[in-house]
């Protein structure tokens, strides 16, 4: 059985990045050949010297949503934060709210003079609000916050809206950047293209199932948070013909390999996933893997170590921590190939 404590190591506080290097594609790369077991350090744009001609890189070109809302409670005037998770129906999301025990329905929280959200019902920890706005995408450009994950320990600033957005990031949804993505820029994008490499794109809305903690010893028995995706039917038929070519499937993030496998499972192109994946796991579609060094006892450590075995993955951590690589979302990658 693999327990939790078979996915944990010691990471210094100081190597937890606050602000992503720029330019993106400037960060560090460590290169893991699962073949011959060997790590190699280099710059995210040589990712392009272990691309090859034919091969498929896939994106998940979801937009990330200003979903945390700071407003005030109408009748006592205390601050309160809402954490938009997803729409349900028109106008009705699924939200976090702290202290959402004291709330009943119909009590009003206002975002500004004429934005406010209506709280309606709970279901456990999540609450389902109602956003009362004239014109919603405005009024939560101009309000809502770019949710960084609390590990960042900062608030967020003007300039997060960009650097917390991939360069190609087109339908909105997301309440967490699919943050493999975050270090390529339209230059390196090109470049990949110029080299015969071809780009395909899927759509997965993370959700907070990704950085839910796992709290069970016995990691079978943690339930992920259900997340939409859809895959156009261009990027299966791009896939297929990657695969006739004996060329690579790439990944760019967990988020595109949880979408991809899930596909892989059911065949459905569009759907809702909650997809678990940790070792052994065989993997049908994904022959190589983007990402960054996620945190200890995490699912996404899990699923790494699902792709290259937790050995070689907890070899490579350790030898980030050593050579001080920056970890998390605005951290440096890693390719396992």
């Amino acid at each position: 059985m693999m327990k939790l404590s078979d996915f944990d190591y010691h990471l210094p506080k100081e190597l937890i990045a606050k602000y992503p290097v720029e330019p993106r594609d400037s960060c560090r790369l460590m290169v893991l050949d699962r073949k011959n077991q060997t790590i190699e350090h280099r710059i995210f744009r040589d990712i392009v010297d272990y691309l090859k001609e034919g091969d498929l890189l896939v994106l998940n070109d979801t937009k990330v949503i200003p979903a945390r809302l700071i407003g005030k409670k109408e009748k006592t005037g205390a601050n309160l934060e809402v954490f938009l998770l997803k729409q349900v129906e028109d106008n009705v999301w699924e939200a976090l709210i702290k202290n959402i025990r004291r709330l009943k329905p119909g009590d009003r929280i206002f975002i500004s003079e004429d934005f406010f959200v209506e709280y309606l019902s709970r279901e456990e920890d999540k609450g389902f609000v109602k956003l009362h706005s004239k014109n919603l995408k405005e009024d939560l450009e101009k309000y809502g916050h770019i949710p960084l994950p609390p590990y960042i320990e900062r608030p967020d600033e003007e300039k997060d809206k960009q650097l917390y957005q991939t360069v190609f990031a087109k339908k909105e949804g997301s309440v967490a950047s699919p943050t493999a993505g975050l270090h390529f820029t339209t230059e390196l994008l090109e470049k990949i293209k110029s080299k015969g490499v071809k780009i395909a794109y899927v759509t997965l809305h993370v959700g907070l199932g990704t950085f839910k903690p796992v709290k069970d010893e016995d990691i079978t028995k943690h339930k992920m948070h259900e997340e939409f995706y859809s895959i156009p039917e261009e990027t299966l038929t791009m896939i297929k013909e990657t695969k006739e070519k004996g060329k690579s499937v790439i990944a760019v993030g967990t988020t595109v390999v949880r979408t991809l496998e899930s596909y892989a499972i059911t065949g459905k192109r569009e759907d809702y996933t909650n997809i678990f994946i940790y070792p052994p796991f065989e993997f049908k579609i994904v022959d190589k893997l983007i990402t960054n060094f996620h945190l200890p006892k995490s699912t996404l450590i899990m699923l790494v170590s699902a792709f290259a075995t937790r050995e070689f993955i907890l070899k490579a951590y350790n030898e980030a921590v050593k050579e001080k690589y920056r970890f998390f979302s605005y951290g440096d990658a890693m390719f396992i190939m």
